[in-house]
């Protein structure tokens, strides 16, 4: 028996005690092959990063043509490169006029955090509110500004001047005044298990940090790119943040984060100090090439198939006696059953059958399911055939 397990044996971090060690020899399309072919059709997307497929040839293509020319030269800010720019024109070209302006980096928890620099440095304020259920990444800053307190204990102290208002509260939002530099929301809560908010409190919320001029930074590193039935989910509400943090599936399977703003308040980091936020890898060629390649393929989706689609997983769980309650936004799913008990014993028989599903951190009776975007009628059929399969005792 190994003494700490397969990841610290080896000299690798281990993030839990017990992970699922699958040995993956290769990955295409909606199914990733493990070492002796045993196939697994993956239902959660990488937790969804790869929401256009594993090996997708349009991304695989663009990576190429990228390497072939070169990979990092300069750290982000002093050089422009081709790729770069051309992911920057084709996210923008997807948003409104006020979010013009994008800020490339390494993942969606450096997104959070320049984020809220950001809006310390437009406002000269200190406060930062969340929202209960918030998840944003293990950073400090960004775990500052998430809820599970369980999760933020050890690391205590963490930033400062933080609270948090419940998420989908109307009451809630006497909260945000003149104290407040930011208010951080996921548009659609992923960790609390697809958590949809009613256009009623996200109008009134948008309202508010006008009012007393508070930035609120919408936070759709999960649940952008696609995952929600639209390019980008706050699209369907009606309203716009003064910054939107994106990461995950924006880079195509490639690590990436973006924080997006109007150019005048995004310059106000480039002085007073200068390098206000710097980062070396943000902006990467290569990144930025598998993004580009995603964003284009984000323009061709057939929206009309992924809600047909997603409806009829829905209506399939729905019916399974094992599912007690669940949530679904696009190809978004939150599957709740009795226990945690449960879910674990349904996530491992998954994997004797052939679907990969997976936990939330802070929901332990639900499992999730991110299905990628590009997942065909034949495939979807197959998936949920599979993940239906998983849940019988």
């Amino acid at each position: 028996m190994n003494k700490f397990g397969p990841f610290l044996d080896v000299g690798l971090a281990a993030t839990t005690p017990y992970p699922l060690n699958i040995k993956v020899e290769s990955a295409d399309g909606v199914w990733v092959t493990c070492q002796g072919g045993r196939k697994l059709f993956d239902a959660i997307s990488g937790i969804g990063v790869s929401n256009f497929g594993h090996g997708n040839v349009d991304i695989v293509e663009a990576l190429h043509t990228q390497i072939d020319l070169n990979l990092h030269t300069m750290v982000y800010g002093e050089f422009l490169q081709k790729s770069t720019l051309e992911a920057g024109k084709l996210l923008t070209s997807f948003l409104p006029e006020n979010l013009d302006t994008v800020y490339f980096v390494n993942s969606g928890a450096e997104a959070i955090e320049g984020a809220l620099k950001l809006a310390k440095r437009i406002t000269g304020r200190k406060g930062m509110l969340g929202c209960i259920g918030g998840y944003h990444g293990n950073t400090h800053g960004a775990l500052s500004v998430s809820s599970n307190e369980e999760r933020k204990a050890p690391f205590l102290p963490l930033l400062p001047d933080v609270s948090f208002i419940k998420f989908n509260c109307l009451d809630s939002i006497t909260s945000i005044d003149t104290n407040i530099a930011c208010v951080v929301v996921e548009t659609v809560q992923g960790d609390a298990g697809v958590v949809i908010p009613t256009q009623a409190w996200l109008t009134a919320l948008h309202k508010q940090c006008k009012t007393v001029g508070a930035m609120l930074i919408l936070d759709e590193i999960q649940c952008g790119m696609g995952r929600c039935g639209a390019p980008f989910a706050f699209t369907e509400f009606n309203i716009i943040p003064d910054i939107l943090c994106l990461g995950k599936a924006l880079g195509g399977g490639m690590p990436i984060g973006a924080f997006v703003t109007s150019r005048e308040r995004m310059a106000l980091l480039s002085h007073s100090p200068s390098l206000g936020h710097i980062t070396t890898f943000g902006g990467n060629p290569v990144a930025t090439a598998g993004s580009g390649a995603a964003l284009t393929l984000l323009r061709g989706i057939d929206w009309k198939a992924i809600e047909r689609r997603g409806s009829e997983w829905e209506k399939k769980l729905k019916a399974h006696p094992a599912v007690k309650n669940m949530r679904r936004k696009g190809y978004f799913f939150a599957v709740e059953m009795e226990s945690e008990a449960h879910v674990t014993k349904a996530i491992m028989k998954g994997l004797e059958v052939g679907v990969l599903m997976f936990w939330f951190l802070s929901v332990p009776h639900a499992f999730r399911l991110q299905p990628p975007l590009t997942m065909s009628d034949e495939e979807a059929k197959t998936g949920i055939g599979l993940i239906l399969e998983a849940l019988e005792t």
